[in-house]
């Protein structure tokens, strides 16, 4: 199972809130009821319930050190499905419920880092940096972003080490030149990439010859993962409840499951948070998340119920 650290839900108090570039805002939470907030380490994400109908992760972006408080920085998307809209009307004083933190995104240990950020996706990338830095590790960043304005931690991030970031507005330099960062594998040396899927696709063709592990991603969006393995309905078995569910291909592991009454937390129903993952007693799973990395796909203990299925006639699952 991926690190979790606190999946107890707190109700969190705003505490402060700023603009750190255009269209973002950098919100700071506090617990409401003043007591020490859950540890997390670089790379954790908090569930934030925005309405009962509304709920979205947010990378950590402060100190880990800091129990405190947290901070989430957030892009205002006019044409998403509305959470960031919501986000950006929070105000000081103003609580809202929380979950997690959860890490799927964990920084292993390298020798050299190289961090490929795209737009907001910088978010996570900010506390490795500093976590890097203090273990003395080597370490490059390329960053890019429609306009410098738009980049948020721009100028934070280029003041850690002028000579180690690379910035690349788009509208004065074009896209980021993966082939100059990532064109040859280097002993020791691991890819960490966040930010929209087009631009995480071209990393990992980019990184296709590196070495198996070498390559790590979080995506804020689904993955197309094509269609499913199967077109016909299977069983699963929930050990632990003595159910045994049938999903047609219309449905959800996920929904039949909470249908037959099992608690399951879930977030994102997408398959890019992680909150629904479920350890897999037996059977082949059809992996359609955008989460789990290769080599955890094909240890098949675990899966994400919520959009993942069966490749074979019964699954048997922990639940």
């Amino acid at each position: 199972m991926p690190e979790s650290i606190d999946e107890q839900e707190l109700r969190v108090l705003v505490t402060n809130r700023t603009e750190p570039s255009r269209d973002v805002v950098l919100l700071e939470l506090a617990r409401a009821d003043g007591g020490a907030l859950p540890a997390w380490t670089p790379g954790a994400h908090v569930d934030l319930v925005l309405r009962d109908d509304v709920v979205r992760q947010y990378s950590l972006c402060g100190e880990p050190a800091d129990r405190a408080r947290w901070r989430v920085a957030v892009l205002r998307e006019a044409d998403g499905r509305g959470g960031s809209l919501l986000a950006h009307a929070l105000r000081p004083g103003d609580v809202v419920r929380a979950r997690g933190p959860r890490n799927h995104f964990p920084l292993v240990e390298a020798d050299r880092y190289v961090f490929v950020a795209g737009g907001i996706g910088v978010t996570p990338i900010v506390p490795m940096l500093r976590e890097v830095i203090a273990r003395g590790a080597d370490w490059e960043l390329v960053y890019g972003g429609r306009t410098r304005h738009s980049m948020a931690f721009r100028a934070e991030l280029e003041a850690l080490a002028p000579d180690r970031v690379t910035v690349y507005p788009q509208d004065e330099v074009g896209v980021i030149d993966l082939p100059r960062h990532l064109g040859e594998p280097t002993p020791g040396t691991v890819v960490y990439a966040c930010g929209p899927g087009g631009l995480l696709e071209a990393v990992e063709a980019s990184c296709a010859g590196w070495p198996a592990g070498a390559l790590h991603t979080e995506r804020f969006t689904p993955k197309d993962v094509g269609a499913p393995v199967r077109s016909d309905a299977f069983e699963v078995e929930l050990r632990r409840s003595g159910l045994v569910v049938s999903v047609p291909p219309e449905r959800t592991i996920l929904d039949v499951v909470t249908d037959a009454g099992v608690d399951v937390l879930s977030s994102c129903t997408e398959g890019t948070c992680g909150s629904c993952e479920t350890v897999v007693l037996d059977g082949a799973v059809d992996h359609r998340d955008s989460l789990l990395t290769p080599e955890e796909q094909t240890a098949n203990e675990t899966m994400m119920i919520c959009v993942s299925r069966a490749s074979c006639a019964r699954l048997v699952l922990d639940l």
